[in-house]
């Protein structure tokens, strides 16, 4: 609805990324300067934040340019987070009242949710019930996820500097690995349940055919075991130090993780299993079909989410735009809608801002597409480094004291 005067509250969910608080930066940067918006107020751990009314004022926790800036340079959550799955308005409206109960008290009316597919979940249900229940108020979410899942937007806030620390680590680890004149095969496992984003990332670390990854392997192509060690070999009749990528999410034709057995943890709210051992499952697989060569395994693990240090700049300034983008959107009178990213056609890589229909984004996921995964399922495509490469540009300039970064943090 335009027009509307009020405030606004921010909240940050899901895992968390070295971009998500340029996103809040830009955020609180646009609603300062509103003439529509009050006061800016921040959720502490997202959803629950509003249940709990654990409230702060980002009017005057980001006084000046420098504390906003500063923020844009902190990796990880400001706001901290949450992984609550909130219900539908049918099953538990008490929980509706109580969260609608607290925007009246702040006088809300403007509502923006930063964070991946189950946070975009949120947004729509929170829009959709302003709507059934007439109250006044502009909901937007802001995208963001390492995972690049997030259906119609081009990429996701985040995605580059996680691609670009993960490229770089492999750069490096092959720096490592190739001073030894030995046989040994390094697995490097890297984050991915369904989508294989961030693990193709490790393609970028090339810079001829015989660099590392030599293998790759994501959740998009079925994971053969006998077909694995024969990939294995094959590279290892003409490369000693064998480089392998492999998502954490790979799965047999079984419908198996190749965790299964090593993680077989809880779920979390959302029904998502904690993956991780898939790099030690293929290490003892090593043992018994390829003996008598080194094997080791690498897990970027939480490393590869939030390493401000070698953030991208050209993904921190997008991640800004955007959450200055949904600002405006939210002025203009437009709700129920998430922020996306559009590449502009052309070899120069350009990009501009839109808004799409959150009832048509959320609960979706976007996978690689085939044509960007070889035929052997074993690497990437050109396609794919021409979408990737752009997306890691740039280095930072951060606040350094004693010789380590500063950041903010909340009180």
């Amino acid at each position: 609805m335009k027009g509307l005067k009020g405030n606004a509250i921010v909240g940050q969910s899901g895992g968390p990324t070295a971009a998500i608080n340029a996103s809040l930066a830009g955020v609180i940067g646009a609603a300062k300067k509103s003439e529509a918006i009050g006061a800016v107020y921040g959720m502490v751990n997202g959803i629950v934040g509003i249940l709990n009314d654990k409230i702060v004022n980002l009017s005057e926790l980001m006084a000046t340019d420098t504390d906003v800036d500063m923020l844009k340079h902190t990796p990880s959550s400001y706001l901290r987070s949450c992984r609550y799955k909130l219900p539908a308005s049918t099953e538990a409206p008490k929980i509706y009242a109580k969260i609608f109960n607290i925007f009246s008290k702040y006088d809300i009316k403007y509502f923006f949710y930063i964070g991946g597919n189950d946070s975009m979940d949120s947004v729509m249900k929170i829009s959709n019930y302003a709507k059934e229940i007439g109250y006044e108020i502009n909901v937007i979410g802001i995208p963001k996820t390492v995972d690049n899942d997030l259906l119609i937007t081009d990429h996701t806030p985040g995605y580059g500097s996680a691609a670009k620390y993960i490229a770089t680590s492999i750069s490096e680890l092959m720096g490592d690995c190739d001073v030894y004149d030995i046989d040994s095969i390094t697995v490097v496992e890297i984050m991915g349940r369904n989508a294989g984003w961030m693990t193709a990332a490790s393609a970028l670390a090339r810079r001829d055919k015989l660099d590392a990854p030599q293998l790759i392997y994501l959740p998009e192509v079925v994971f053969d075991m006998k077909k694995f060690v024969e990939d294995v070999k094959k590279v290892k009749a003409f490369k000693k130090n064998v480089i392998i990528a492999v998502s954490e999410g790979c799965k047999m034709e079984d419908g198996r993780y190749i965790c299964d057995g090593v993680s077989d943890g809880p779920v979390d709210t959302f029904g998502h299993r904690k993956l991780s051992g898939a790099g030690r499952v293929l290490e003892e697989f090593f043992k018994t079909n390829i003996p008598g060569v080194r094997t080791r395994v690498i897990e970027l693990s939480l490393l590869q989410r939030c390493a401000m240090h070698f953030a991208s700049k050209t993904d921190l300034d997008e991640s800004e735009l955007i959450g200055q983008a949904g600002v405006h959107a939210a002025e203009e009178g437009q709700t129920g809608m998430m922020m996306i990213y559009v590449r502009e056609p052309g070899s120069e890589y350009k990009i501009s801002i839109s808004s799409y229909d959150i009832n048509k984004i959320a609960n979706g996921e976007k996978v690689i597409p085939k044509e960007w995964i070889t035929g052997d399922g074993t690497d990437v495509s050109q396609e794919f480094l021409n979408y990737a490469r752009p997306l890691i540009e740039g280095q930072p300039e951060l606040y350094f004291k004693g010789g380590l970064p500063v950041y903010k943090r909340l009180p």
